[in-house]
């Protein structure tokens, strides 16, 4: 922090944004949109960060595409929703403005940019007990894009998830990877084409592996870079911010590090810090989660360090919800550098996870952050759960997609590498020995499995109820009766996998405002400096309202900064 600037400045614009994810390119989109000279800054040398990694989609209430998919919305059921399950972790005015700017914010997406979204009318909100509950429409998810609309963009891009490809290469939508992993029907004729427009994208193919048929997340950061692009937005890489410059009172730049050397960057309306959480920082992991907790179980961008956050806190500024993140068991799979997260696996029929007395715990097809937290609250000295372990059987094994594996109808155990053999996947020809290779009680994880068989064949699960609610069929199988979610255990051999408490990205950071300005411990807004994404503390508390609802407040509160930072008083 400086108190004395001056006005020698290496560059200086209205507004410049910290980080290159989706919050902070649509804040720049704004901003610009509204007059406004803006810059990017990105810490590594990709840019995208978790929203290129993740599934790209959008929870946006009462949007302006869900009439045309058929679905009902309100302000007021949204709102009762969101009231619902924020439980009063955050103020009222916050989600108020996240309620009626969101709609506004994807409007001006679709209408002003190269995003294009549509509708998901069968994604639900994870809580159908809850008042205000919608069965579908507020999630959108983007379209496809050409990756040449991106040029050389393209391969600064960051990757995407190795868990959201086929194979580790070749995209997918939401919607049809529901439709690929729960083997929907079509599921066949859409992997040919899939594989069949990878395959046949020549001469490109010999050039690079990635996949130019962008879906999801990248996606998504394609669209709003081409939009970045059409303006002549600049977006330096491989530029860490280092210290907020501050006169005033007012934070009025930033002082970076470019090619080695410092630089001095004015910003006359604003600096938004748009620069994921702290999941990728193993010192502030062990100081603010849960334990155990580890750099290595996260999904997240590795450049993710917290470096906003501490920006935040050098002026003063209030953190909360640092104890929380977007939840989801996670496996650590040998060779590759981030966590996949088991969104789908746990769900689907003929799967169990225990704890170390080979006890089930939890509903495994609850909303994943619900998972994490029962791995938690659970986890007991003499019966841990923080890691558990997903269990299942030859047929499982045989019919879906679980981790890095194929089914094995298509990737058999002999064709699985050495590393994923040796040490990873754990099977055993019975449950008993099972249990002892995965250091489990035996009798109990046995009893364990004779007593889902059992709820398998009356389609009750009595203990967690699985398979009772419209969310935990959404990722379970039609075909599999009378419970979409429950298969029994019983075909050898008998597998085993440790499953650990991760994230997508930790959600505790700096607290704002309805105009997304950040706070001090006071209360009082800290002039000039604007936070959204990871960074800033969610607007959905400590819970996970539906598909899209990391993303949805991120382009939401950046979408208000760049325009609040440009002089709207409501960023309306």
């Amino acid at each position: 922090m400086t108190d004395s600037i001056g006005s020698d400045w290496d560059r200086e614009v209205d507004v410049l944004v910290v980080g290159s994810g989706a919050g902070a390119m649509v804040s720049a989109l704004a901003a610009h949109d509204r007059g406004g000279r803006v810059l990017l800054i990105e810490k590594g040398a990709q840019y995208g960060g978790s929203s290129a990694m993740s599934g790209g989609g959008l929870w946006v209430p009462n949007n302006h595409l869900m009439p045309g998919v058929g679905v009902p919305d309100t302000p007021e059921d949204a709102l009762a929703y969101l009231e619902a399950t924020s439980s009063g972790f955050v103020a009222e005015d916050r989600l108020r403005a996240y309620l009626d700017m969101a709609p506004r914010m994807a409007r001006f997406l679709c209408e002003k940019t190269r995003v294009e979204l549509v509708a998901m009318p069968e994604y639900p909100d994870y809580y159908p007990n809850l008042p205000g509950y919608c069965p579908g429409g507020r999630s959108l998810e983007p379209t496809n894009l050409d990756a040449r609309e991106l040029g050389d963009e393209f391969l600064r891009m960051r990757e995407a998830a190795v868990q959201s490809l086929i194979v580790g290469r070749i995209f997918m939508t939401i919607v049809e990877a529901r439709t690929l992993l729960c083997r929907s029907e079509g599921w066949v004729k859409l992997t040919l084409r899939l594989f069949g427009k990878y395959a046949l994208d020549l001469p490109w193919r010999f050039k690079s592996r990635r996949d130019r048929h962008l879906a999801m997340g990248n996606a998504l950061v394609g669209m709003l870079r081409r939009s970045l692009m059409d303006r002549d937005i600049p977006l330096w890489l491989d530029v860490p911010a280092r210290e907020l410059l501050v006169e005033g009172g007012r934070v009025v730049g930033v002082r970076a590090e470019k090619g080695g050397r410092a630089v001095r960057i004015g910003a006359t309306r604003g600096v938004v810090l748009a620069a994921g959480g702290f999941e990728s920082n193993q010192a502030m992991r062990e100081k603010y989660l849960p334990s155990p907790t580890r750099v290595e179980w996260t999904c997240a961008n590795p450049n993710n360090t917290g470096d906003a956050i501490n920006l935040g806190l050098s002026l003063g500024a209030a953190i909360d919800l640092m104890d929380d993140a977007w939840w989801g068991p996670t496996t650590v799979v040998p060779g590759e550098d981030r966590a996949r997260m088991l969104v789908i696996e746990k769900s689907l029929p003929g799967s169990i996870l225990v704890n170390g007395q080979g006890q089930r715990f939890v509903n495994e097809a609850l909303p994943y952050v619900d998972v994490v937290n029962a791995m938690y609250e659970k986890n007991e000295p003499d019966a841990p759960s923080a890691p558990c372990h997903l269990i299942f059987d030859a047929q499982f094994r045989k019919k879906y997609p679980c981790g890095p594996f194929l089914p094995g109808g298509q990737q058999p155990d002999w064709a699985l590498s050495r590393a994923l053999k040796r040490g990873y996947l754990k099977k055993a020809g019975t449950v008993s020995e099972l249990a002892k290779l995965l250091g489990i009680d035996a009798a109990g994880l046995e009893a364990s499995v004779a007593k889902l068989n059992q709820y398998a064949r009356t389609g009750k699960d009595l203990d967690f109820q699985r398979g009772e609610s419209v969310f935990d069929r959404y990722y379970g199988d039609e075909n599999v009766r009378p419970n979409a979610c429950l298969a029994p255990i019983e075909t050898p051999p008998f597998y085993g996998m440790e499953a650990f408490p991760g994230e997508l990205g930790t959600k505790g950071g700096l607290l704002t405002d309805a105009q997304a300005r950040v706070l001090t411990e006071e209360g009082d807004p800290i002039a000039g400096l604007y936070a959204t994404g990871n960074c800033s503390a969610s607007v959905m508390g400590r819970t996970y309202p539906g598909p899209g609802a990391t993303l949805g407040p991120a382009t939401t509160f950046g979408f208000i900064a760049g325009r609040h930072a440009m002089g709207d008083g409501a960023g309306a």
